[in-house]
Parts: C-alpha cells; sequence; structure tokens
C-alpha cells in the first residue's frame, strides 16, 4: 500500500460537525455532572462482560491502561485506559472527572482518521470512566530505543520517511478540524504491526476555533519540555498549530539521531504556582540554533520572557550567542554518525531532510511550515513512492509492547494512589530511564 499527499481538506468536518464537536464537550460535562446526582446515569455495560484483561501496560497521573482481548462475539485486542477520579484529601472523596479526560472523551469520540488512534467504545463503571482503544503493538519510543540496543544502529531512512508521512498526515487532519494535539512526543506516537501510524493521548488536545479566552489561561503549562516550542518556553499567551509542528521536527530529528535534539531539564513549578522560564531548555535550543533574533522573528521582542532570555545572553559568554545557527552541522554530523549518505535519493534523508527539518525548527511560528506544505516539501514528493507500512522491507522484527501481570485488577480499588494499588508511575519510571539515556 502506498500513501498520496491528502489535499487540504481531506477528512475534514463540516461547520456543522465542528458544532457538533463543540457542543460534545458540554454534554461530555453535563454527563459527568448528572453521573454524580443520585439517580444518575448508571451504565449497563459492565468491562469485564465485554473483555478478558490480558496485563496491565503502562500508568501515569490520569490512571492505568491495561490490553484486553473482546469477548462474547467482540474480536480483536484493545487497550483500555482506565481514567482515575478527581478525590480530595486522605480519604478518597471523588470530585469528577478532570478537564483533560473530558477532553479526550468529547474529541476522540468525534475524530476519525487512519493516523489518528481509534475510539472503540466509553464505559462508565463503578466512579471509573474506561477509554477502549484499538491495541498498538508499538509506539516510536520503544522503536527508537530499540536502535540503541545493543548498541546504535539507524532507523531505515526509508521507515523514517513514512513514519513522518503518516504523522503529518494525521497532523493535518486534525488541525484542518481546528484540534490542537499539544502534547505530540515519541512515546504517544502508535504504530501498529501492519505498520500504521496512529496519533495518540490527547489528554492535551483542544480546540482552538475561536477560543473565549487565551489558551494560556486554561493551561498554562503544555508539551512535554523536550518538545516545547520556543514562544511557549518565551510564555506566548496565544499560540497556533506551530507549536505541533515544532514537535514534530523534534520527533524527526530524534529519529535520526536516536536521541533528543534539545534534552533540558525541567524547572518546576513552585508553590504558588508559578510558571517558571525554562532557562536550561532554552539553552539547549540556542546552543544549536543560535540566538533568536528579533530582525527574524519580529514578536520576540513582545513575548513575556524577553527579558530572561535578555538576561541569559548577559550571563553567558558571548561567543556562545553570536555565531549563527549550527543545525545544518548537527544534521551532517547525525547523517554521518547514522550512516546515511549526504545526498538528496532513496535510501538517504539528505538535503531535503536537512530542509524539512530546519522549516519546522523555525524560531519565528508564523514562518513555521504547516503540516499541509510539510506534506507537499521535496522531502515526501521525490525519492519514489511512500509506503502506508513503515515497517516494509525491514528484516526482523520490533519486539511487542511489555504487557505485565503485576496488575490485572481493572476494578477501582486498583486505582493509582489509592490502598491497593501497589504500583509505581510508569510515566515517571519512562521519564528517568530517558534521563540516564
Amino acid at each position: 500500500m502506498s500513501l498520496t499527499n491528502p489535499p487540504s481538506s481531506s477528512g475534514s468536518l463540516s461547520r456543522t460537525r465542528v458544532g457538533n464537536l463543540k457542543r460534545g464537550l458540554q454534554a461530555t460535562v453535563d454527563d459527568a455532572i448528572e453521573s454524580r446526582r443520585p439517580g444518575g446515569y448508571t451504565s449497563k455495560v459492565r468491562v469485564r462482560d465485554r473483555y478478558n484483561i490480558v496485563g496491565f501496560i503502562s500508568s501515569g497521573t490520569y490512571g492505568r491502561v491495561y490490553k484486553a482481548v473482546g469477548k462474547n462475539g467482540k474480536k480483536g485486542e484493545f487497550a483500555i485506559k482506565k481514567f482515575k477520579p478527581d478525590k480530595e484529601g486522605e480519604t478518597i472523596q471523588y470530585t469528577g472527572l478532570s478537564q483533560s479526560a473530558i477532553r479526550e472523551m468529547a474529541l476522540c469520540t468525534e475524530l476519525s482518521h487512519a493516523n489518528v488512534v481509534q475510539l472503540e467504545e466509553i464505559i462508565l463503571e463503578d466512579k471509573c470512566i474506561f477509554m477502549v482503544f484499538e491495541y498498538t503493538e508499538h509506539d516510536l519510543l520503544q522503536i527508537i530505543h530499540h536502535h540503541t540496543q545493543p548498541q546504535r544502529h539507524a532507523i531505515p531512512a526509508n521507515m523514517v520517511r513514512s513514519i513522518m508521512f503518516q504523522l503529518l498526515n494525521g497532523l493535518l487532519y486534525l488541525h484542518t478540524n481546528w484540534v490542537l494535539h499539544r502534547d505530540l512526543k515519541p512515546a504517544n506516537i502508535l504504530v501498529t504491526s501492519s505498520g500504521a501510524i496512529r496519533i495518540g493521548d490527547l489528554g492535551l488536545a483542544r480546540l482552538f476555533y475561536k477560543p473565549l479566552n487565551s489558551l494560556f489561561s486554561g493551561d498554562k503549562v503544555v508539551v512535554t519540555i523536550w518538545y516545547r516550542a520556543p514562544e511557549l518556553l518565551m510564555g506566548s499567551r496565544h499560540y497556533t498549530p506551530a507549536v505541533d509542528m515544532w514537535a514534530i521536527g523534534c520527533i524527526f530529528a530524534e529519529l535520526l539521531s536516536l536521541r533528543p535534539i534539545f534534552k533540558g531539564e525541567e524547572a518546576k513549578m513552585d508553590s504558588k504556582k508559578t510558571v517558571p522560564f525554562q532557562r536550561n531548555q532554552m539553552m539547549k535550543i540556542v546552543e544549536i540554533l543560535g540566538l533568536p533574533r528579533k530582525e527574524t522573528w519580529p514578536g520576540l521582542v513582545s513575548m513575556p520572557e524577553y527579558s530572561q532570555l535578555q538576561s541569559l545572553v548577559l550571563h553567558r559568554q558571548p561567543s556562545q550567542f553570536h555565531r549563527g545557527s549550527n543545525l545544518e552541522g548537527w544534521y551532517q554530523s547525525c547523517l554521518k554518525n547514522g550512516g546515511y549518505t549526504s545526498t538528496s535519493s532513496a535510501g538517504t534523508p539528505g538535503a531535503d531532510g536537512f530542509d524539512l527539518l530546519s522549516r519546522m525548527l523555525e524560531y519565528d511560528p508564523i514562518k513555521r511550515i504547516t503540516a499541509e506544505q510539510a506534506l507537499e516539501h521535496p522531502y515526501f514528493t521525490n525519492g519514489g513512492p511512500i509506503s502506508g507500512n513503515c515497517f516494509e522491507g525491514i528484516e526482523g522484527k520490533y519486539p511487542h509492547r511489555r504487557v505485565t501481570q503485576d496488575d490485572n485488577d481493572i476494578r477501582s480499588g486498583s486505582l493509582p494512589g489509592t490502598k491497593r494499588s501497589g504500583l509505581p508511575d510508569d510515566s515517571l519510571i519512562r521519564a528517568s530511564k530517558r534521563l540516564k539515556e
């Protein structure tokens, strides 16, 4: 199977459906409120009536994810995401669903695209929400890690090209339908056993069609630090789909180099929940792209953290900031270390790959390439057809997702934060492993 460039309106929702999507958000909120009233909604379906729980996949602040297989006529493998309800105090007192859970349910119910994770159904049982998704065997973080073991060996260039095209194809669909993902990173890019890319984890996603308030007022911190766009680091109160494109550029660089391109250390919020300037992360970007300048990024001087950037310059060696971008040097070194040739031809990213990467990692979000423009870039149009199976022609198989038997109890008592849950937060484990690399 080969992919072709989608038209700009590919898979787009009509204005009516956009309205329905926005109404769906309110309906989900209303349902959540109704479920907390005496005599409120009670699900007629129980999870274990429809699914056999195979094992535990991962956990995070949201809850847990389990692998399951259908039963009673429902065929296939599934990933069941169980949200933990918000609670207060030492004793569990349920206060309702988190904003991210409500958003994810509303958006996933409406969205449908080959490169976006597919929601099967939502089940409410015992004060818990269960989102049932198709099961995917891999994610990009797992694939990148595989290529560092036992020693580094580059991901084949054609495989990178297929991954990037499918990823951009799914992102174009989201952006066309007024959805920002806001947490694109390798761990959230799922890959099926047949090599299809699925954009997953829409917990931070939101509609940006005529928002009543600035996006910042709702969520002051978005995007995992290593993939966070410079306008977000500079404290922008208003931002665009360009923040997703920066993250895609970081993922592209990571697929080629097998390590994050901007691997900074995150400064945490203080007790007053003040968002700090991410000095170390900004330095990691400056070291490769050079210092952002108001001549090439006119909006820079109006950024809330502009004074912090100037302070950063004053406390560093001037020679660090007066040189231009070193992205091309980084890229050529990456090609050499990965065994890719520097020419643009089948089997190598070449000069076209660098041009695409540099357009994605453009400081000025207004000048940054869009998903639609990226799909028409020579990196994709040159070099022959692009396979819809990123594993096509790859010898050997990638290891399947780790599924453990440590916690097969999907009942509410096994939620993170409850006494019966003895498992650590898997998201913290994965983060610590990345920091040790």
